[in-house]
């Protein structure tokens, strides 16, 4: 099993119980996400001292206030890392308003570039913007990989899959109330369907009374599965050979 899409470093608990309790769930590579600078250049430690975990490098839509062009350089820089295997998550937040909308389109368009020139694949986040992060990957990233972290767009996600993009599914998946997550869950055919947790958000439905962490993607995994009228042993061989030849560990 894989684990998409996580933050260790905003996980409580120590890197070494999470990764081995990651292991003895049986997950064996995880990507953990710079959300900035700082955070990507410890993703990229972290990458470089465990060999389950790989790296993903860039600056969240939130964090994009005054973002320069120095900004975008360093992520850049970072993202030629071997260990950086993904760049992002970047993308459009109009829901938290923590950023104004001209930085975070800045810093998305710069981070569709980096992903160009490093050829790496592009992770996206978007929340109550659906339609302006849609116009703006087909309009500038269509020669670009494309990870819709988190997916959150159940409405449009045959408009998604159409355009190529890989969809990711978190632990919100496997909540009561999220039927039309669970509903578009069915329809991403195999070789676009991906797995995260997104720790130390958004715990799985079984486990919900606790911080998330990377061994709970299982839980989302054993979900998606009876969505999609799979066994575990299947949906695992699926997410974890799409994970590899998306970021080559």
């Amino acid at each position: 099993m894989i684990d998409s899409h996580t933050h260790l470093a905003s996980c409580s608990e120590p890197d070494l119980e999470l990764i081995a309790e990651a292991r003895a769930s049986g997950v064996r590579r995880m990507l953990t996400v710079g959300t900035d600078a700082e955070s990507s250049r410890a993703a990229l430690a972290l990458a470089a001292h465990y060999d389950e975990v790989f790296a993903a490098v860039g600056l969240h839509p939130n964090n994009a206030t005054g973002v320069t062009d120095a900004d975008l350089a360093e992520i850049a820089e970072l993202a030629t890392d071997d260990q950086c295997r993904a760049v992002g998550e970047t993308g459009r937040d109009d829901f938290r308003n923590y950023a104004p909308v001209e930085d975070q389109r800045t810093a998305f368009l710069g981070q569709i570039e980096i992903a160009r020139q490093v050829n790496k694949p592009l992770v996206i986040h978007t929340r109550a913007a659906d339609q302006d992060t849609i116009t703006t990957l087909r309009e500038h990233a269509s020669d670009v990989r494309v990870i819709l972290h988190c997916f959150s767009m159940p409405e449009r996600v045959e408009e998604c899959l159409a355009e190529g993009w890989w969809i990711s599914f978190a632990g919100n998946v496997t909540y009561p109330k999220a039927h039309d997550l669970a509903q578009a869950a069915k329809l991403v055919p195999d070789d676009k369907l991906l797995v995260e947790t997104d720790a130390p958000y958004l715990t799985p439905q079984p486990v919900r009374k606790y911080k998330n962490r990377p061994a709970y993607v299982t839980e989302t995994a054993q979900f998606l599965a009876e969505q999609r009228d799979q066994t575990y042993a299947e949906l695992d061989a699926i997410v974890t050979a799409n994970a590899e030849a998306l970021f080559g560990w």
